[in-house]
């Protein structure tokens, strides 16, 4: 009996001991990738590098301003655009389970979040680039906003399912009217779900470069316009990466620094947002 004992125990330390390394392992590549780009972007970055321009080939110094005022900018439109749309849409996955309706818009959505960046490029550069004549930021938020569509509604109509339908049975018992049980009810008690995906949404298309090379194509002066092609973190990281000059190569090296703790710091919320709600349900 004691030997059997000592049998299970050794078995049991030794899954622990190999679900441990196999973490170690998965932690590693993430680890090595953080210390490298800390290491060559660090020494990069500084207030001038922030609020300047690029320079062009030759002057030394130069930044990357117009590149995170264009990341910023493009990606607050396509947030504006997805994530009222990705909202209604969950609340009507989530109150219409069985219909045909929300049968198949369910697996339309799942079906996009599967469709790879850079052929939402070439469908946006098709649908918006060619009918109107050239390329722009405005197209470039549209093509990420159909990025971000998938994330928002499956969050949303997630969250909602994991309510209790007592909250809205009560609500409408005391007479109020569906919309506003939806509004005042049953919205305000999945925030913390419904924020948590909204965030995971933009840290998803934050770094997105295919969609952009096809729509906003970038911009080496700073814009506004977002009718005009308009420059983004993620293209001025591809474009200098690969241009043969040092110069260039430390501004990648900075933006690439900037772009990651951008997308670790959404990341840190969304789970802090999720354990907060998941604590509060």
């Amino acid at each position: 009996m004691q030997a059997a004992v000592k049998y299970r125990i050794g078995k049991s330390t030794t899954f622990k001991t190999l679900v441990v390394l196999l973490c170690c392992l998965c932690v590693l590549p993430l680890i090595a990738i953080l210390g490298y780009i800390i290491k060559e972007g660090i020494t990069k970055i500084n207030w001038q590098f922030l609020v300047n321009t690029p320079k062009p080939v030759g002057e030394t110094g130069g930044g990357i301003a117009n590149a995170l005022v264009g990341s910023v900018m493009m990606v607050s439109v396509a947030a504006i655009m997805a994530i009222p749309v990705g909202i209604l849409c969950g609340i009507y996955l989530s109150e219409n389970q069985n219909k045909k309706l929300a049968y198949w818009s369910r697996l339309s959505i799942d079906i996009l979040q599967g469709v790879p960046s850079i052929v939402i490029g070439i469908v946006a550069y098709f649908w918006l680039v060619k009918p109107f004549g050239g390329f722009s930021g405005l197209s470039g938020s549209i093509a990420l906003a159909i990025m971000m569509l998938p994330i928002v509604v499956r969050s949303t109509e997630e969250t909602l399912k994991m309510l209790p339908p007592s909250l809205k049975e009560a609500a409408l018992a005391l007479g109020m009217p569906y919309h506003r049980v939806v509004l005042k009810v049953i919205l305000p008690c999945a925030i913390g779900g419904i924020l948590s995906g909204v965030i995971l949404s933009v840290a998803r298309v934050v770094g997105e470069t295919a969609p952009l090379l096809f729509t906003a194509f970038g911009n080496p002066h700073m814009s506004t316009n977002m009718l005009k092609p308009m420059q983004s973190m993620p293209l001025l990281i591809f474009n200098y990466a690969t241009s043969p000059f040092d110069d260039w190569h430390n501004l990648a090296w900075g933006a690439s620094l900037i772009l990651l703790a951008w997308v670790l710091l959404l990341n840190i919320i969304t789970k802090l947002t999720t354990r907060k709600w998941n604590i509060q349900l």
